[in-house]
């Protein structure tokens, strides 16, 4: 099973989700999937557009458990 991690690198590096938008380009919506239970919904892409954002690896976003 796959845990995401967004939020925590998104606390790390002191990025809101308001900052996160206008770096990505992705609605606030989904966002919020990808920070919460929703993560596994969320498409390798907008994974790697949220890593791009924050400067860390696709990898650093998820923990298989």
């Amino acid at each position: 099973m796959l845990t995401g991690k967004v939020k925590e690198a998104m606390e790390l590096r002191g990025v809101t989700i308001r900052q996160l938008v206008a770096q990505t380009g992705l609605s606030s919506g989904t966002l919020h999937r990808a920070r919460g239970e929703q993560f596994t919904k969320c498409t390798l892409e907008t994974l790697a557009t949220i890593a791009g954002a924050l400067g860390v690896k696709v990898k650093t976003l998820f923990e298989e458990g």
